[in-house]
């Protein structure tokens, strides 16, 4: 499948490759197509994109929480999982947005709003959980991680 995008210009994603978000994201319903997207050269882990199939300026940059909270693990309803499939540990994989305002310092992540995406079945949603911050900072640790 060619995308068209507007920050990475057309793209060739395998079909097998695209997740498909059944009840789309939040705020989002009718987005339910996306391709995850990262540079080839770039350090495992890093900053990857969720870009829409069907909205070619829509891309969100989202990272794996696990590098900057370790203890990341919110409770998630498995009801909240059903549209997904079924799935066991290895097949999981859980990003959260990454916001990266004009003052760089300000960095931070959605933990609360976090992506869960079912690698065997390339099904996904975005669920909301509880005791986490919406606008956790990561500047520091980012940093922290990048000089050690």
């Amino acid at each position: 499948m060619v995308i068209a995008t507007r920050l990475f210009g057309e793209i060739n994603v395998d079909d097998e490759k695209m997740i498909q978000f059944p009840g789309g994201i939040i705020g989002f319903s009718d987005m339910q197509n996306f391709a995850l997207i990262h540079d080839d050269k770039q350090v495992e882990g890093g900053i990857r994109w969720l870009q829409s199939a069907d909205e070619p300026s829509f891309a969100m940059p989202v990272i794996d929480p696990l590098l900057v909270k370790p203890d990341y693990n919110p409770v998630v309803d498995d009801e909240m999982l059903k549209r997904i499939g079924e799935f066991g540990q290895d097949d999981i994989l859980v990003l959260t947005t990454i916001t990266v305002p004009k003052d760089i310092k300000l960095m931070s992540v959605n933990l609360k709003a976090p992506f869960i995406i079912n690698a065997k079945t390339k099904k996904a949603c975005q669920i909301i959980v509880e005791d986490f911050d919406v606008k956790y900072p990561v500047y520091e640790i980012l940093k922290a991680a990048k000089e050690g």
